[in-house]
């Protein structure tokens, strides 16, 4: 059981949008351990599979050694664990599938879904594509069924409506005048002001404007610290250009900072939508706060789930968020238009983070049949 959960994380978590049905065997290999102790087993090795890129990404990210990068993978992990050991049942049934629901939903929002990566229920975009919030129920019938004795029933369901996706599986396009450009600078992006780097991303707005953008998206960070200055050299640049663009930049004050994506034009510059959920450690740090020191970027969990852009109603979402479960559905509530997502994803080399991360977004804008605009740097 140990062996095929960990099978089932990292054949699911493997970066193609497609593979994601497979993450439906966790929940009947969880309700079928023979007791508590091989649950928490099969839910760590689940787990620690469908994120085993995280160490590395640490290390790239903090240039530590291994132990950095595995003690937050396993202290992650942890929490997954926890949540679905305590929640374990011995007897079989609907109740056992009850105490399942539960658990999926403690790691789906706040406190523990600020680390629910790897849920079941993104599979519902490939299961279901286009049909929102019924093919999340139906999603979530079968993760229920796969815990009782009906199982086989289920994962017949399943396989059925997953081929029949596959065999049509078409990703999301961007709507029309929309583009997303990616960058290739590494970690120089956002890092420091660079005005050679500005004027090369200024020139590529340009140049897809003039092939017919309107609303250009560039990655987290792109616009680096957002000043006045900065302001001011990006709507000059603009000047006589009808277009938008999106980009992500950090807003600075004495409590810390809001990594942001900004609204930018030839005649204004917004504050377009703060980041709800910021990487944990490494972004959001709590702790500072508490202790009164402030800094470290500020996470409103629910805050700005859709916001107005060039006529549109946008579902953002920066990097980590892509990850998890709350933001995109607090965001589909508000019946969006297009889904936007973008990243600042250097750190993810040799890895597959920014591969897992466009295949749960692709999943969810298949599911809502929204379009779907990308934007990462690498």
């Amino acid at each position: 059981m140990v062996v095929a959960a960990a099978a089932a994380g990292a054949a699911a978590w493997r970066g193609h949008a497609l593979a994601l049905p497979l993450a439906c065997a966790f929940p009947t290999l969880w309700a079928f351990a023979p007791s508590r102790v091989i649950s928490a087993a099969v839910s760590a090795a689940y787990f620690l599979a469908a994120s085993h890129g995280l160490p590395q990404g640490v290390i790239n990210f903090y240039s530590t050694d291994l132990g950095g990068g595995i003690a937050l993978w396993i202290g992650a992990a942890a929490v997954f664990v926890f949540v679905h050991t305590m929640l374990w049942q011995s007897r079989p049934g609907w109740e056992r599938a009850l105490w399942f629901a539960l658990a999926a939903i403690l790691m789906c929002v706040p406190p523990f879904g600020i680390v629910g990566w790897a849920q079941p229920i993104t599979a519902a975009g490939i299961l279901f594509p286009g049909w929102g919030w019924w093919g999340l129920g139906a999603t979530a019938a079968i993760l229920l069924t796969m815990t009782t004795g009906k199982w086989p029933i289920a994962a017949i369901v399943a396989a059925s409506f997953w081929a029949w996706s596959a065999a049509h599986w078409i990703a999301p396009s961007q709507p029309d005048g929309w583009v997303g450009l990616e960058t290739k600078l590494g970690s120089a992006l956002g890092r420091a002001p660079d005005l050679d780097q500005s004027q090369a991303l200024l020139q590529r707005v340009r140049e897809a404007g003039a092939a017919g953008a309107r609303v250009i998206v560039l990655p987290e960070s792109a616009a680096g610290l957002w000043t006045p200055t900065t302001s001011g050299f990006w709507m000059d640049g603009l000047r006589g250009n009808d277009i938008t663009v999106i980009a992500g930049a950090a807003i600075v004050d004495r409590k810390g900072y809001d990594n942001a994506m900004m609204e930018i034009s030839a005649d204004h510059a917004r504050r377009l939508y703060g980041e709800r959920m910021p990487v944990p450690v490494s972004m959001w740090q709590p702790w500072l706060a508490w202790t009164g020191q402030g800094g470290g970027a500020r996470a409103s969990f629910f805050g700005n789930p859709v916001v107005e852009s060039a006529g549109s109603r946008v579902a953002p979402l920066i990097c980590y968020e892509q990850s998890l479960v709350w933001p995109v559905l607090q965001s589909m509530l508000h019946s969006p238009d297009v889904l936007v997502a973008v990243g600042n994803d250097w750190w993810t080399a040799g890895t597959n983070v920014l591969a897992i991360q466009r295949a749960s977004t692709q999943a969810w804008a298949r599911l809502f049949a929204l379009p779907l605009v990308l934007s990462f740097n690498t």
